[in-house]
């Protein structure tokens, strides 16, 4: 899975340095194609019950599962998330990086900042003998705290969270990104997640769209999704998605 993890992570450096103002996200997404195949893996998401990318590239207000496409140009000011997966010898990696195409607002900067900060409260509750929600009660406690330092709430997306993974991209349990601890499965030496916290400027309140994968905010405001494939180790968590 570190294998697998080590070609997320590389393509995900690849693709944003590709990222600049009037570049498709379908432009990135051959980018990414290209990336995965070439150290030999499989694109995950390429064919995921009819998905159409090999990345998900999600602009602005949409929180999730953007669809690459030639008509979707970034511009100056864009804030992009690229959520990227990769099979090698049958297992998955996962990971997703949200970033300002240019300039950022303060805002944004803030929303990004407090939702990696999430992740990594996230990442740290992966020690075996905690339970699965250990790790949903850190991300939303992380969430909190950046609340706190940058003197605003933001919006924990209601519905959406992390997975465990393997052989397949997603399997169970289902891991929210907040919630009251010690509770579910505990972890132990080997137990593997994918950890994506979500949060927006605004709601936490979230629309699909007709094409049946494109999720928006319901006030448009705008989202930051950060995600990390992470292994309970005897050593406390691994991350097997760096981006290098």
């Amino acid at each position: 899975m570190a294998a697998a993890g080590a070609v997320v992570g590389r393509t995900l450096v690849a693709v944003r340095e590709a990222a600049r103002p009037g570049v498709s996200t379908l432009d990135l997404d051959r980018v990414a194609e290209e990336t995965i195949r070439s150290a030999g893996a499989v694109p995950s998401f390429l064919g995921y019950h009819g998905f159409t990318g090999s990345i998900c590239a999600s602009r602005n207000d949409v929180v999730v599962h953007g669809i690459p496409r030639a008509d979707v140009v970034l511009a100056e000011g864009d804030l992009l998330s690229i959520d990227c997966g990769a099979i090698l010898d049958g297992w998955h990696g996962d990971s997703a990086w949200t970033f300002a195409i240019g300039e950022s607002t303060e805002a944004e900067e803030r929303l990004n900042a407090a939702t990696e900060a999430s992740l990594a409260a996230g990442i740290a509750a992966m020690v075996a003998g905690n339970r699965l929600t250990d790790v949903s009660h850190a991300i939303e406690a992380g969430t909190h705290e950046a609340e706190r330092t940058h003197g605003r709430t933001y919006g924990i997306v209601d519905g959406y969270g992390g997975h465990g993974i393997g052989r397949e991209m997603h399997m169970d349990p289902f891991l929210a990104n907040e919630g009251a601890p010690g509770k579910g499965p505990r972890l132990v030496v080997g137990s593997v997640l994918a950890i994506e916290p979500m949060l927006t400027l605004g709601t936490d309140q979230t629309t699909v769209l007709e094409d049946g994968w494109t999720v928006i905010t319901d006030d448009g405001s705008r989202s930051s999704h950060w995600e990390h494939t992470v292994a309970v180790t005897e050593d406390g968590p691994r991350i097997l998605t760096p981006r290098p």
